[in-house]
């Protein structure tokens, strides 16, 4: 059989009449464009063997067809400019009291002179994101998004998870609506659709405390969206979920994107369980399997078709190598470089802080694809079809030795997989 990379119509025409003739009947639709329901999602992510196959030819060749063969990434720096939190999320290791020897709160100029280096670097956009620190002042979202125009006004400020916006507009007296309206106007460029986890309410309960509901999320997001303001979503899975509670999820971010059509990705963020306290008090399951990190990027591409058109593979919490493969499955961005990252590091992860632009495009040209660099809103900016970007040593000097190499102590990232 043909691998997933190289499997022409004719193929996975082959593969679907061999299969179970309810799986058969879902991947039909899927082909034809045809909407499948949560239901028929749910059978997807139940499949195993010829049928998980099938599943993973029909979203490639649905990803094709939908954005051909450019696998797009950003060149960002990850900026988290506190981890001090008391917020109390059971599946975060990040977070940390300010008493703690290793709790941080960056200055406003360190935050500034990061986002310079990383625009001196070729960054597009820096990414910024932190703890929900008990004594910040009502301004310094505001404050964070000035400093770094001041320093660098022409970077994309890519800021603040819809739990920060919450926080943030509840200390500065203001509604949601006039946070986000306040935060446009000083440079805010788009959201992270971050603290998404689960949108439902047992789930978060136990995750979270529900101290943002599923309800406050969505209503975050939709009023960024109609301020034009876009945003990512996510994904958390593979904790105390189920394939129930996927499904759900999304649907109810399809339904979002028919009503707003504000989120320019999807990205699917696999559990990092490691020293994350619900796994540890014995209340998680250790992170999703192989195969369930197969079939949420495969039944995503196929349930948000035509309404989320990119599928964002997280190589910080797969590695760089399981980000790879699963780019057969119907993916099509790598994400960002990076340059700095804490939160999955926090949590455990064993891979590094940085992929350079010039990894990435060795890693797109191994799959016969085509690397292309974008921007945080999906214009691309520079397609290496005959050439390399610049090669530049990682900024942080001190990787993480296991950054290309899955090894360590607990389970690989693909155990379990039955796709062969």
């Amino acid at each position: 059989m043909c691998s997933p990379t190289s499997c022409s119509t004719t193929c996975v025409e082959k593969l679907l009449s061999d299969i179970d003739p309810a799986v058969n009947r879902i991947l039909d639709k899927a082909l034809a464009d045809v909407e499948i329901t949560p239901e028929e999602g749910l059978t997807l992510f139940q499949t195993h063997g010829r049928e998980l196959q099938a599943l993973i030819l029909t979203a490639d060749a649905i990803r094709r067809a939908k954005v051909g063969e450019q696998v797009t990434f950003v060149v960002v720096r990850n900026i988290n400019f506190t981890n001090i939190c008391y917020t109390g999320c059971r599946f975060c290791a990040f977070a940390k009291h300010r008493d703690d020897p290793q709790a941080e709160f960056l200055s406003l100029e360190e935050i500034a002179a990061r986002a310079e280096e990383a625009w001196k670097r070729g960054a597009t956009e820096v990414c910024i994101q932190g703890g929900l620190h008990p004594d910040i002042d009502a301004s310094h979202y505001r404050d964070i998004l000035v400093a770094i125009k001041s320093r660098v006004p022409g970077i994309h400020i890519h800021a603040f998870s819809p739990f920060e916006i919450k926080y943030g507009s509840q200390r500065s007296r203001l509604s949601v609506e006039g946070f986000l309206r306040m935060l446009r106007e000083h440079g805010l460029g788009s959201i992270p659709g971050t603290a998404a986890e689960i949108l439902d309410v047992e789930i978060r309960r136990k995750l979270t405390r529900n101290k943002l509901s599923a309800e406050e999320w969505v209503n975050i997001i939709k009023t960024a969206h109609r301020l034009e303001i876009r945003s990512t979503c996510t994904i958390m899975y593979g904790h105390i979920d189920a394939p129930e509670h996927w499904v759900a999820h999304l649907a109810l971010l399809r339904d979002i994107q028919k009503e707003t059509g504000g989120f320019t990705e999807l990205v699917p963020l696999g559990f990092v369980h490691w020293d994350a306290p619900i796994y540890l008090a014995g209340e998680a399951r250790p992170g999703p399997t192989g195969t369930e990190d197969l079939r949420m990027h495969a039944v995503a591409r196929i349930m948000l078709n035509n309404w989320i058109n990119n599928i964002q593979v997280s190589w910080v919490k797969l590695g760089p190598k399981v980000a790879q493969f699963i780019l057969t499955a119907g993916a099509n961005d790598f994400g960002g470089t990076l340059m700095n990252e804490s939160i999955s590091r926090a949590a455990g992860s064993p891979y590094g802080q940085e992929v350079t632009p010039l990894e990435m495009c060795r890693m797109i040209r191994e799959l016969g694809r085509i690397p292309a660099r974008r921007s945080t809103l999906y214009k691309i900016l520079e397609v290496y079809d005959d050439h390399d970007p610049r090669d530049l040593p990682p900024l942080v000097s001190q990787r993480v030795k296991e950054a290309h190499s899955d090894l360590r102590q607990g389970p690989l990232p693909l155990r379990g997989t039955d796709f062969v």
